[in-house]
């Protein structure tokens, strides 16, 4: 079975089905890009063909979120030799950036829209790199969807809508051609269309010269340029030398499933942490009850404690991974969880050697499966444009700390802690469960860990997507809990008496809680089910088997 029912009637039924199929299944936050997706399915391409097709399609779509001055990651799963492999798509700050360069200039603290913040877009390069190791189509046919859209235009999604004009009252407005991408100063309204012939432009261009094409000649001249007259100092040297990174994955195991993540410096590894120290406990079957909210929050700022210190550019600093997600550490740290009362003060351990994102899946008619995610950071990112070539750079550096000696410390040339972070889930015996994951700056480990028990626990892939969430603040130990529309007062109440600080959130703050995609596998028939979060404009959409 796709996944077993529980005996008892589900505390939170969904408001609509999964989407069941067998000939492929695409599962993203806007249907122009899920459609992009199947296209190319359709077409006898894979899910790492397809998975570009989205993400190339939601640059154009969901600019709000997303595109190829931003970063990327993704997991890929083989069904041939049942390997998963991390692709690390981030870049890197520029080499002429220093704590010491930020002190000369009196720079205590990044704006989070400054020049500084412009991080290489590592993007183009995982899109081109993923395509080359598991594609098999060129990229003229998997970007063809996302230059049809970008050059007749699209009818604009609602909620899409109400970010992008948000954007355009706030970076769009001030950052360096930020215009480009509004509607004579303003966000498009739902369903008005909008044409970007200068991203059409650059992915064009990426179809004729590669990768190559975005980090030497005049694209990367006009990103440079761009920058060092908005007063930023990314330069086509640091553009010429970016290159991603395959990374060997890691994971921990749950109830008989194995959820893998990308590791640092990625913050993937939050989601093993917190559900390694769950293991040990006898969680309530009604996943909106106090006393299981309660573990799972206190389990996360544990985990949060560490990471916020450790997750760094592992080829800078020494990053203990192994150490961070063996048993034995999460024993120790379990212990230190009290079940009935809140701890907000909660301290990194020591272990001993030995929003806005878009997140999309795919897994094709093989069985091959691709879990992606691509960011600009903070919406639109800087909001910086390179003129007429239709795409925001992004403002991952604002990730970096400022504080010397701190391992994720900003140096010149280094990758930040990175918040986007794609999951996938195999089982016992090698065999694909799913690609999923939830997007959402410092919510996405948290969404993990709930998405994930949810659908361990048997529910629906829809269903799993449509539970009530809780975020902490900024992943910060002590921080203030956010709880849903959704989650009873009760429950509230309750979480306050254990010594939780809690608000709750409604309407479009809902985005705080991030938005997902799911999409698992039967082994035995072949048979999909995909869910799509309704925080999001987006749908899972399926071929015919």
């Amino acid at each position: 079975m796709i996944a077993p029912l529980l005996d008892l009637e589900p505390v939170y039924p969904s408001r609509r089905s999964p989407v069941l199929g067998r000939g492929g299944m695409v599962a993203s936050s806007q249907p122009l890009a899920t459609a992009a997706g199947l296209e190319i399915l359709a077409g006898a391409g894979n899910a790492a063909d397809a998975a570009v097709a989205v993400a190339a399609a939601l640059n154009v779509t969901e600019p709000t979120s997303t595109g190829i001055g931003g970063d990327c990651f993704a997991l890929y799963y083989e069904a041939t030799s049942q390997q998963v492999t991390a692709l690390n798509g981030s870049g890197r700050a520029p080499r002429s950036l220093s704590l010491e360069r930020l002190a000369g200039e009196g720079i205590e603290q990044l704006h989070p829209y400054h020049p500084y913040t412009v991080t290489v877009p590592g993007a183009c390069a995982g899109w081109c790199d993923l395509v080359e190791r598991h594609g098999t189509r060129s990229l003229g046919d998997i970007l063809q969807p996302a230059i049809r859209l970008a050059e007749g235009g699209f009818p604009v999604a609602p909620i899409t809508s109400h970010f992008w004009q948000r954007a355009a009252g706030r970076q769009l407005k001030e950052a360096l051609n930020g215009r480009e991408m509004t509607l004579n100063g303003r966000g498009p309204h739902p369903g008005e269309i909008f044409h970007n012939p200068g991203l059409a432009r650059t992915l064009h261009k990426v179809v004729e010269g590669g990768k190559d094409a975005f980090y030497k000649g005049e694209i990367a001249a006009a990103i440079a340029s761009t920058l060092h007259e908005a007063g930023g100092c990314l330069d086509e040297a640091d553009l010429a030398a970016h290159t991603s990174a395959w990374d060997e994955p890691i994971s921990t195991t749950y109830k008989g499933l194995r959820l893998w993540e990308c590791p640092p410096n990625g913050q993937g590894i939050t989601t093993l942490l917190a559900l390694n120290i769950l293991e040990g406990f006898d969680l309530q079957p009604d996943p909106l009850s106090p006393e299981r909210l309660h573990l799972e929050i206190e389990a996360l700022r544990l985990a949060f404690a560490d990471t916020r210190w450790y997750v760094a550019d592992p080829r800078r600093v020494n990053v203990p991974v192994q150490e961070l997600v063996s048993k034995e550490y999460a024993a120790s740290r379990r212990r230190l969880l009290d079940p009935l009362e809140a701890t907000l003060d909660q301290r990194r351990g020591t272990p001993v050697a030995g929003s806005d994102t878009v997140y999309f899946c795919v897994v094709d008619r093989w069985g091959n499966a691709c879990s992606f995610i691509n960011s600009n950071y903070m919406g639109f990112g800087t909001g910086i444009i390179p003129s007429g070539w239709g795409f925001t750079l992004q403002n991952r550096g604002h990730n970096f700390n400022l504080e010397a000696g701190h391992p994720n410390a900003l140096e010149p040339g280094k990758r930040p802690y990175h918040t986007i972070i794609p999951a996938l889930v195999t089982r016992p015996d090698g065999s694909l469960y799913g690609p999923f994951g939830v997007m959402g700056g410092f919510m996405q480990p948290q969404g993990h860990l709930q998405v994930f028990l949810a659908l361990a626990q048997g529910f629906d892939t829809q269903t799993a997507l449509d539970l009530p969430r809780f975020c902490i603040a900024d992943g910060a130990s002590g921080g203030a809990v956010s709880l849903e529309s959704g989650i009873s007062v009760e429950a509230m109440t309750e979480l306050e008496r254990r010594g939780h600080q809690v608000q709750y959130v409604t309407g479009w703050e809902r985005a705080l809680f991030g938005r997902g995609q799911v999409i698992i596998r039967d082994p035995q028939t072949g048979t999909l089910s995909g869910g799509s979060d309704p925080r999001a404009d987006g749908c899972a959409l399926t071929l015919a088997g």
